[in-house]
């Protein structure tokens, strides 16, 4: 994983390095079982150097503690690595130049489950089979790995009746772990 870090670290593939502080990689458990996907860093992971590091991030940690586990026994990463400008969504190009890296990861702590935390994640790992609306809450496949949609946290912040739903596809995580 350091190898991969060291290289992502002088990545020039697309203009987000112009105006990135620095390359959020990712953080935890590098053979950890569940791997946590979310779209970009914003702010706060990038003033931080981590991924998660604001208020979604404690809701994240939250989520994480009501599943029994702890941030250090998970992987938790981005499909883009390096903050977009004012916080934008990432563009289709800025995805395509990630998503080896992301793989890259993702072969490296071969984790048993994936969440996609988040419409953006899922379509990056999904393609155009993450438009269905049946898709979030149900089990999907990201290169022979188990994977789960569910609502990246800044939803759950702005939509707090999105909780319960969110929460019903972590017990499905935890049962498949279990």
């Amino acid at each position: 994983m350091d190898f991969l870090q060291n290289y992502l670290g002088s990545c020039r593939r697309c203009g987000l390095c112009e105006s990135r502080t620095q390359i959020v990689f990712g953080q935890g458990n590098p053979t950890a079982r569940l791997m946590f996907i979310g779209d970009a860093p914003d702010g706060d992971d990038d003033r931080a150097g981590r991924p998660f590091a604001g208020a979604s991030g404690e809701l994240l940690s939250g989520m994480i503690k009501a599943m029994g586990l702890s941030r250090e026994q998970v992987y938790i990463t981005n499909v883009v690595k390096c903050r977009p400008p004012g916080d934008r969504r990432p563009q289709s190009g800025e995805v395509s130049e990630c998503l080896p890296f992301l793989k890259k990861q993702i072969e490296v702590v071969q984790p048993e489950v994936i969440v996609a935390l988040g419409g953006f994640a899922t379509l990056a790992l999904l393609g155009q089979a993450a438009r269905r609306p049946e898709v979030r809450g149900s089990w999907q496949s990201f290169e022979g790995i188990a994977l789960l949609p569910t609502f990246h946290p800044d939803d759950l912040l702005r939509d707090t009746g999105k909780k319960r739903p969110a929460w019903e596809d972590l017990q499905k995580v935890m049962k498949r772990l279990s």
